[in-house]
């Protein structure tokens, strides 16, 4: 083996020398074989008519220019470069190494042995250089010519591709997909909005026109793929040229924003599928980073359900903001599991507990809470899904509404600073027990915000696990006893996009299996927002808490599930209703046709955030209320099949799925013209 090593070894710095000689053999004879031309085109090409003297002169320096020649290419490295790698670097190098010994040739040739004609100095210089540069690029142009021949032959024929965008992030993406032999594709053109662009080249790629001329230019270069490369574009701007890429039936493709261009990360790999949140034509929610800093900096916060789509997502938003540990407790180890891992190698110096837990075991919970003593809590732990948890109401009442009670109750108990419970649009006027179910929840959180207030709460039930009801005192650290001090708060938002159990998942399955793709209904509307802008709004909401309040985040406007599902499909690259059939299946047990963000008698608050408002809260008989949960409890634990009616005696808004009057279609419409919701 140390013999093939050693044999290995001398024959790379073998094939090292031989390379290198052969250039220097070669340069030998380019130099001077140069200014020999250049002398013959003086005199018309004919070797006879050279003047004598002019003839000696050049024998007798070429000796010595040789050399030197070969030492400053030497001292220029033009010997150690790997050439199929040859770059402006080397370019630059051989330029140098031209200008130096063309100033050589002259100044030499006429001190040692008289004045030369001008063009054989202007001639023999230009002639050097290209055939020094042409032996050494020579290499790296057929390795070019014969991998694009090979991508050829690999793709049977072309993908044309088409680039949207003709400035420097567009000119990156050409590059690449010109010398990347993993880039499948030839660039056909350009299409930019910049009217001085047009009818010109890049690269020998022409910018045939703006946005306007996509289909047109589809069809012309018989366009597969396109390219968005403008990531300076607006939200509002992306979506607009996105609507019509779509039409086309190609494959898209995203350059994600002005981050990657910045930082150089600008290639084919670096581009993304164009996401269905493209085009919903939102600029990216703002908040203000320096509130929620000082809100969270240095405090201990607990996330309840934090492996889910929402409470992973707040977890790693939270672990950004220096705080000095971070509980997250979830009943699912698989989730929990990875969301540790993600964070320990993310966020490395995070103070990390990750503990299984169900919120429906009170001793557990107040275990977790007296041992930790978290100082903000955000309660993401819920049964989501609306039909499952029409197949199974009371689990939902068990889980949402006592999962919720006794984190809250450990929360008081424990000197929590802050409870944040994350809420749902379906909550208003649900026709659902899921909303229902959320309803309750607020109801819980207002009702313990306002005894805690009221300094009453000794009027709180405690709600154990069939156990008895035992007093708690309220201590802090040190053993001392002191009055509840939480601020209760919900924060209320629609449809996310992405989250476990959200409609687009399924949508891209559907596509994948070629269809149909299901929908529920034509004219069913819902809200939607990106998952970071969901939970960076929940935890600006929680910075404005005093205690109470039901933050409404605002959705945007709304958008119909059956244009989303036809919009996927186009993004997927095919024709809805002829390459994928779409299909009404009828809404699901407990759903509606439209989501409301706000009760009406609620009304609205402003904050210093325009997208978070604050309802105002709908009075109600806490005490009867509270006193009537154990029952309510009691009726959940034995799976009461009468648990809907339960419910619709505590949330007056209920009105279950077949009792309410199906909204017309002319008033959906009107909700998606004028935004649905929030005035």
């Amino acid at each position: 083996m140390a013999g093939k090593k050693d044999y290995k070894k001398n024959f790379g710095l073998e094939h090292w020398h031989i390379i290198a000689l052969g250039l220097i053999l070669y340069d030998t004879v380019s130099v001077n074989a140069a200014y020999l031309f250049a002398l013959l085109l003086r005199f018309d090409l004919r070797f006879s008519m050279i003047e004598p003297k002019f003839l000696s002169n050049f024998y007798w320096f070429a000796p010595l220019y040789t050399v030197f020649c070969i030492v400053i290419f030497y001292r220029l490295r033009l010997y150690k470069s790997i050439w199929r790698f040859a770059s402006y670097d080397e370019l630059i190098r051989l330029a140098a190494a031209s200008v130096a010994t063309s100033l050589f040739q002259v100044v030499g040739m006429t001190v040692l042995h008289g004045r030369m004609p001008t063009s054989y100095y202007i001639v023999g210089a230009g002639l050097q250089f290209v055939l020094a540069i042409g032996v050494r690029f020579s290499y790296r142009f057929v390795l070019l010519l014969r991998g694009r021949r090979g991508k050829e032959e690999l793709q049977g024929k072309h993908t044309n591709i088409m680039i949207v965008g003709a400035g420097n992030a567009g000119q990156m993406i050409l590059r690449d997909v010109k010398r990347s032999p993993q880039v499948s594709g030839v660039v056909r053109c350009f299409i930019d909005d910049n009217p001085n662009k047009h009818g010109r080249y890049i690269d020998g790629i022409p910018v045939v026109g703006g946005r306007d001329d996509i289909l047109y230019a589809c069809n012309q270069y018989s366009i597969d793929r396109i390219y968005l490369a403008i990531p300076s574009a607006t939200a509002a701007e992306r979506r607009d040229i996105l609507d019509i890429c779509k039409e086309t039936g190609c494959e898209l493709k995203n350059l994600p924003g002005v981050y990657q261009f910045m930082t150089g990360e600008v290639s084919v790999s670096k581009m993304k599928d164009v996401d269905i949140a493209d085009l919903l034509g939102r600029d990216q929610i703002k908040v203000d980073l320096s509130e929620i800093f000082a809100f969270l900096s240095g405090k201990t916060i607990l996330v309840t359900g934090g492996g889910g789509s929402i409470g992973s997502e707040l977890c790693r938003q939270i672990a950004k903001h220096s705080v000095k540990r971070l509980i997250v407790v979830d009943i699912y180890e698989n989730n929990a599991y990875d969301l540790q891992q993600e964070l320990l190698r993310n966020v490395p110096n995070l103070d990390l507990v990750v503990l299984i837990a169900s919120v429906r075991d009170s001793r557990r919970m107040e275990q977790i809470f007296a041992q930790y003593r978290p100082e903000i809590v955000f309660h993401a732990a819920a049964h989501k899904h609306v039909p499952l948890m029409e197949g199974s109401p009371n689990e939902s009442i068990k889980n949402n509404v006592f999962g919720t009670y006794k984190t809250a109750l450990a929360a008081m108990h424990n000197g929590c600073q802050r409870f944040v419970l994350i809420s749902t649009d379906k909550a208003v006027n649900p026709t659902n027990i899921m909303g229902a179910s959320k309803r309750l929840c607020e109801m819980i959180v207002q009702s313990f915000d306002r005894k805690v207030k009221a300094h009453q709460v000794d009027h709180i039930p405690v709600i154990c696990n069939h156990e008895a009801a035992m007093a708690h005192a309220v201590c802090n650290p040190e053993g001392e006893v002191e009055a509840p001090r939480t601020e209760f708060v919900a924060v209320r938002f629609g449809n996310v996009l992405g989250s476990n159990g959200s409609v687009i998942p399924l949508f891209r399955k559907q596509i994948a299996a070629g269809g149909p793709v299901t929908v529920t209904h034509p004219d069913i509307i819902r809200y939607f927002m990106t998952i970071p802008e969901a939970v960076s709004l929940v935890l600006q909401a929680g910075t404005y808490a005093k205690g109470g309040e039901i933050f409404v985040l605002d959705m945007g406007s709304p958008v119909k599930i059956d244009t989303l599902a036809r919009n996927l499909i186009k993004l997927s690259g095919y024709r809805p209703d002829e390459d994928i059939k779409i299909e009404y299946v009828g809404l699901r047990p407990g759903e509606k046709l439209y989501e409301e963000k706000l009760m009406a008698e609620e009304g609205l608050q402003k904050t210093r955030n325009e997208l978070i408002h604050i309802g105002s809260p709908i009075p109600f008989d806490e005490d009867a209320f509270l006193q009537s949960l154990p029952g309510l409890l009691e009726a959940a634990s034995e799976n009461d099949d009468r648990i809907r009616e339960y419910v619709a005696r505590l949330v007056n808004t209920y009105h279950p799925a077949g009792q309410e009057e199906e909204t017309t279609k002319k008033e959906i419409l009107s909700k998606v013209a004028v935004g649905a919701g929030v005035s």
